[in-house]
């Protein structure tokens, strides 16, 4: 099996490589700069990873995890227009470099270049494919306008929230392992297996976001601590502290909501997150997603020592925290 920082520097070469277009250079020169930021490049590698579970080639893989990549950006893109994000990885953002009609042209010319490669892959399931990336793509979507929607909405449950997560960030993961399983022809079973892994990976991961803007320190976390509570973010956190309050405390936590001066709202809301007990609470919601995932890849007809790279990775992915 190869190992994380090998198959990384397969995707930015292979990124390296591709060209996307280049006239009108107005149009190609945003997809160039944003697949330039870098990043873990998760997905992609997860893809990889999945493929040599099986056995598989690894280049044969390339331009279905690339595929991933292109589209992860292109939701990037418009995510930053819609959150107004000056910044992306420390850098400008599309749509402030050039300009929102050029972000918003550019990004759907990325989703165009992602089912290209897609269409390169060199699969005997290649309709499977197919169907997983268009679902996958139409539950994101369907995942940021349910997030967009919580601004608004009054109250939120835990299970709407779950929902949000799982079709905002977690199903991509799922995707981009199910995707790389299918390259190798692995069996339904394992291919599903493989994106359930995923997906409870990518539900964990982001609880453990939420507790990390509270719990976190500055250093670790690359932004203030308490942001999502500033701006009364609807994390699991919070829906279970509005679920979990006493009535004197729930008066407290409206005018906590209404306060104006952020760092009055932080410190009031951190006490009542630790009267309530609600980072315990997240954790165990985080570890029983963890424990779903392994479960899911225990499953998977495979030898135990030919999972452990996958092992090791969801592990990374929770180390902040530890």
């Amino acid at each position: 099996m190869h190992a994380y920082p090998e198959l990384l520097q397969l995707i930015n070469t292979k990124i390296a490589e591709t060209s996307f277009g280049s006239n009108p250079k107005e149009l190609y020169d945003p997809i160039t700069y944003m697949m330039s930021l870098g990043g873990k490049r998760l997905r992609p590698v997860l893809t990889l990873m999945a493929a040599d579970l099986f056995g598989a080639q690894i280049h044969k893989s390339l331009d279905a995890a690339l595929a991933i990549e292109v589209f992860h950006n292109f939701t990037l893109v418009h995510d930053d227009i819609m959150d107004n994000a000056p910044l992306r990885r420390g850098k400008e953002t599309v749509f402030q470099k050039w300009s929102m009609p050029v972000a918003i042209l550019s990004g759907d010319l990325m989703l165009i270049r992602s089912i290209d490669l897609l269409a390169k892959t060199e699969s005997n399931q290649f309709a499977q494919l197919l169907a997983v990336f268009n679902d996958t793509a139409a539950k994101v979507c369907e995942g940021q306008q349910i997030d967009m929607n919580f601004e608004s909405q009054l109250q939120v449950s835990h299970e709407q929230y779950i929902e949000m997560i799982t079709l905002k960030t977690a199903v991509l993961l799922g995707a981009s392992l199910e995707i790389g399983a299918r390259v190798a022809n692995a069996s339904e079973e394992d291919a599903k297996n493989l994106y359930e892994f995923g997906k409870c990976i990518g539900i964990a991961f982001q609880i453990q976001d939420d507790m990390l803007d509270s719990f976190g320190q500055t250093a670790e976390v690359g932004k203030r601590i308490g942001g999502d509570i500033a701006c009364n973010k609807k994390t699991l956190l919070l829906i279970e502290l509005l679920a979990s309050v006493h009535k004197d405390d729930a008066t407290l936590l409206q005018s906590l909501l209404a306060e104006t001066n952020e760092d009055v709202k932080i410190e009031g809301v951190l006490a009542l997150y630790e009267k309530y007990q609600i980072k315990a609470f997240a954790e165990s919601q985080k570890q029983q997603y963890l424990d779903r995932a392994f479960h899911h890849l225990q499953a998977v007809s495979v030898q135990a020592d030919r999972k452990q790279v996958l092992i090791s990775t969801a592990q990374d992915l929770m180390q902040r925290m530890n």
